[in-house]
């Protein structure tokens, strides 16, 4: 994700252009580590780093259904990280307790290029071990549950919760894409991190950049509606849509370790390569996405 060449940054404000659902763009770090290391298995001593970036504005404050309840974008994406917060931790733990497996940064962006993170204490990063001791609020959440007489029920169920939603201002998603290109080029620096498996970033977004041009997106990235598409490959890009486009040309080619777990959801008539990012994604395929990119890896 990173290049000394980077262009200066766009002065000029834009109109956010919003899409109907989620869009995300899920990149691995793939430009400043050899390919083969991502069959590198995680360990204590080969770690990792995962980046969730998430759409602050004000128009994640939008209204969708998710598990047969209507809420905002903002709600849905918080509900849905804080579960693979959990998942992330509870993939670290053996009988000794967490490991120290990876590190984990959680940043919003919003208002006039506001940056800000959304793990306790406004810790930018801080390792899965760390943020198995920090005690979260306690909320709940609503599931479908079938009953024996095939029909469905709502339950609500306890969940704990790591980080709170936001939906206010504007999208300076090129200022967080710089925040984070400075922070894991500072990880990758580390020398213990040499031979880890690569970061990988995600960008959860509901339309585009308020910041920047679309040059300068595409340079930091690569440097670090009606339809939707997700795991797309080059064939299903070929339709005249300006914004699912710089998506894709900004998302990384995943790695050959990823292909089967996306065959088996997209169907095995899929053929890779595939690009990491979904355009008018539901949440149902936000949530599939962030697990595929994040728990489909080998820990030891």
């Amino acid at each position: 994700m990173y290049d000394d060449g980077l262009r200066s940054r766009s002065t000029g404000r834009r109109t956010k252009r919003r899409t109907d659902t989620d869009t995300i763009a899920a990149t691995p770090t793939a430009q400043t580590k050899p390919r083969y290391m991502y069959s590198q298995s995680i360990t204590r001593t080969h770690r990792t780093a995962f980046v969730f970036l998430i759409d602050g504005s004000g128009s994640m404050s939008e209204q969708i259904t998710y598990n047969a309840v209507t809420r905002s974008k903002a709600e849905v994406v918080a509900e849905i990280t804080n579960h693979l917060l959990f998942e992330l931790i509870e993939r670290a733990r053996r009988e000794e307790g967490v490991r120290d497996y990876y590190d984990i940064a959680v940043m919003s962006y919003s208002g006039d290029d506001r940056i800000s993170s959304l793990l306790p204490d406004g810790r930018e990063m801080m390792s899965v071990e760390e943020l198995s001791h920090c005690e979260p609020m306690m909320s709940s959440r609503t599931i479908e549950c079938r009953m024996p007489d095939g029909s469905i029920a709502l339950r609500e169920i306890p969940t704990q919760r790591w980080i709170a939603s936001i939906a206010e201002g504007q999208t300076p998603m090129y200022e967080a894409l710089l925040r984070t290109r400075q922070l894991l080029a500072d990880w990758c620096s580390r020398i213990d991190n040499a031979a880890s498996f690569p970061p990988v970033v995600f960008n959860i977004t509901d339309g585009e950049a308020t910041d920047c041009a679309e040059e300068d997106i595409l340079t930091v990235a690569n440097d670090h509606t009606g339809f939707s598409v997700f795991f797309p490959s080059e064939e299903e890009m070929r339709y005249p849509n300006r914004y699912a486009r710089l998506l894709y040309d900004s998302s990384s080619v995943m790695p050959d370790i990823f292909n089967t777990p996306i065959r088996e959801v997209k169907g095995m008539w899929s053929l890779p390569p595939f690009r990491g990012m979904s355009f008018n994604a539901s949440p149902v395929n936000l949530l599939t996405m962030l697990n595929i990119g994040s728990i489909s890896v080998k820990t030891e």
